[in-house]
């Protein structure tokens, strides 16, 4: 895991949380009429064409999975049974490996 430490990182962006994101929808253009998406169509407007590499790289099954499903609910189980053991020491290692590989790339 790498930390941003620009300002705008991802947990600047969110700090204030999704009520602040969501109370305030943006405001359509001075003297524009609202428009509402055809069913089905992308609500920017904006089409969008996969290459045909992109789609076949983004069929499920093809064991590039972001993240294994049946882990991620094995996880949920034992969290929600009260089951679930935090392994300290592996995120103690990943923190530290993390913190020399930041190091040695600000040496370079």
């Amino acid at each position: 895991m790498k930390v941003d430490s620009s300002p705008d990182s991802y947990i600047g962006s969110v700090a204030s949380g999704p009520q602040r994101a969501a109370a305030a929808p943006p405001a359509p253009p001075t003297g524009a009429a609202p428009t509402t998406p055809a069913p089905g169509a992308p609500a920017s407007g904006v089409q969008v064409t996969l290459s045909s590499t992109t789609q076949a790289l983004s069929g499920s099954g093809n064991g590039n999975d972001v993240f294994n499903a049946d882990k991620v609910e094995a996880m949920k189980q034992a969290i929600a049974n009260g089951t679930f053991q935090v392994n300290a020491e592996a995120i103690a290692d990943k923190m530290l490996a993390n913190a020399a590989e930041m190091l040695n790339a600000s040496r370079q």
